[in-house]
């Protein structure tokens, strides 16, 4: 299945440009009723398509697939148009959003997606339990949204488009840095 293929594909360039390190964050596609999702602990840099794990929507989720699967699942129940979810972890985005505020892009394109992105504060020991429902009903709303001091998350209708608001998220949080550090007085 050449969709399989295309996540991988996805899920190797969150690493290659600085969005994931090796082994984090997680990726799925959702065809039907069925879901592929990355495995957990997955390599972004040796990971192939045959590794992917099949999950579906009615709750069943495959040996070794993702920690948040559920959350995926959960993500596609709640937005039906969704058929891909990406999950990362862009260092000046999260960096940015540590504070809990909801991120509005200072940049053009920032703003013509997504001019506040919403940053969700689920306590780290909470994170497993109620990270699907928050998510899911934040990504109902919005195209992305931040759990604060952890990670982004965007769901779209194709690959393609998760991975554009994730790119463009991590960039406009990046001008946003420059921009607070070029302000400071030296």
């Amino acid at each position: 299945m050449q969709l399989k293929q295309e996540l991988v594909q996805y899920y190797r360039w969150l690493r290659q440009y600085g969005i994931n390190d090796s082994h984090s964050g997680n990726a799925s596609v959702r065809v039907g009723e069925r879901v592929w999702i990355t495995p957990t602990g997955a390599c972004a840099d040796t990971l192939a398509s045959d590794r992917l794990v099949e999950c579906h929507l009615d709750g069943r989720i495959g040996d070794g697939a993702s920690l948040d699967t559920p959350l995926h699942l959960a993500v596609y129940r709640a937005n039906p148009e969704a058929a891909a979810v990406l999950h990362s972890h862009g260092p000046h985005t999260v960096a940015l959003t540590l504070d809990g505020s909801d991120f509005e892009p200072p940049d053009f394109e920032g703003q013509m997606y997504f001019p506040r992105v919403p940053v969700i504060q689920i306590p780290y020991d909470r994170y497993v339990a109620d990270a699907p429902e928050r998510v899911s009903a934040t990504l109902a709303r919005h195209p992305i949204a931040v759990v604060r001091g952890h990670g982004v998350y965007a769901c779209a209708a194709n690959l393609n488009l998760a991975y554009k608001w994730t790119c463009s998220l991590e960039m406009s949080a990046k001008t946003a840095f420059i921009a607070r550090m070029s302000a400071r007085p030296s």
